[in-house]
């Protein structure tokens, strides 16, 4: 009972650093976004998922070569897919004044597209593996697809956002004052408020690994439902500080973006894995949480841009009910029929 008491103090305490250094980090990033132009949704999508994304990468590489559980690295991507996007719910419920939907910039929809494209592209991968062996040797042609998505993606999106900064800058009439600090300075501050989030976020996947085994859960539910958790902890942080700091649209953008960096993530896990094509090793169950996801981005398309204004109670959005609701549907199949 002591040694498991000491797992989840373990947990608590990477809880408790990603958390201070999370808070940090939104507050420097949306400095940096001012300073530089690019604004808050670029810098969520790219500088903020890249960090609050890389527990997902060391856990999926090592799950692939050290511990050989392919499983473990596909379902961990892609539960934290459906996660993140079910974090819109929580988004929606801090801000009060008005639905997320309904305010958020209209820009986010090119995000959750490639999302949905790579998705697709995963399942595919996935429930083609048993009639078609689609290979350059040991690498699964799905990688090369899904990296060429990701770059092509973050391209498409920073011409986009450069040219929406413009044109708002066009038009604003007020004069924004300036950040309290320089680029210089946000820059440095952001790096370390990084390595801290970083170092929890790698030290997390493995407290959470022994937790596990000494509560005596299944690889399975682990993968999709546990790791996924604890690995997105940061992605959950930094989009709550953002919320509070006021910068919507880059805690958004750090929700789409981790999504399109995670599935870029499983073209990594491939190439690291040299006994076939990743997605032809793990089960074919995997793409239910695939389909899951493009269903959750789909609804998130609609909502940005009909701006639906009900919400339930004057809570959330009928759009977060159904996110809501499909991610605890996914969980329940996972958990219900272990993969």
């Amino acid at each position: 009972m002591s040694s498991l008491w000491v797992h989840w103090l373990q947990l608590a305490l990477c809880a408790a650093l990603i958390l201070v250094a999370g808070t940090r980090l939104s507050r420097y990033g949306d400095v940096i976004a001012r300073h530089t132009g690019l604004g808050g949704g670029w810098i969520g999508l790219v500088l903020m998922a890249s960090v609050t994304s890389l527990p997902e990468l060391v856990t999926g590489i090592a799950s692939v070569t050290v511990a050989d559980v392919p499983d473990i690295a596909v379902g961990n991507v892609l539960g934290a897919c459906v996660l993140n996007l079910a974090m819109m719910v929580v988004l929606d419920a801090l801000h009060r004044h008005a639905s997320i939907y309904q305010v958020a910039s209209q820009g986010h929809t090119l995000g959750a597209a490639f999302g949905i494209v790579m998705l697709g592209v995963v399942a595919f991968g996935m429930l083609a593996a048993p009639a078609l062996d689609l290979r350059v040797g040991h690498v699964g042609l799905v990688t090369p697809a899904l990296l060429a998505l990701y770059l092509v993606a973050i391209r498409t999106i920073y011409q986009y956002e450069r040219g929406a900064a413009a044109l708002a800058a066009a038009a604003a009439t007020a004069v924004e004052p300036a950040p309290e600090m320089t680029l210089r300075q946000a820059a440095v501050r952001y790096a370390v408020a990084a390595a801290v989030v970083v170092g929890a976020a790698l030290w997390l996947p493995f407290v959470a690994g022994d937790l596990a085994a000494a509560m005596g859960w299944t690889d399975s539910f682990v993968g999709t439902l546990l790791v996924a958790v604890t690995t997105t902890l940061p992605e959950l942080t930094v989009t709550i500080a953002s919320v509070r700091i006021g910068a919507l649209d880059m805690a958004i953008g750090n929700l789409v973006g981790s999504n399109l960096f995670n599935l870029a993530i499983l073209g990594v896990d491939d190439l690291v894995y040299l006994d076939g094509p990743l997605l032809a090793a793990a089960a074919p169950a995997h793409a239910l949480s695939a389909v899951s996801a493009a269903v959750m981005s789909g609804a998130l398309i609609v909502a940005l841009v009909a701006r639906p204004q009900a919400r339930l109670l004057n809570f959330v959005g009928w759009t977060s009910v159904a996110l809501a609701l499909i991610y605890f549907a996914n969980a329940w199949m996972h958990f219900r029929q272990p993969i």
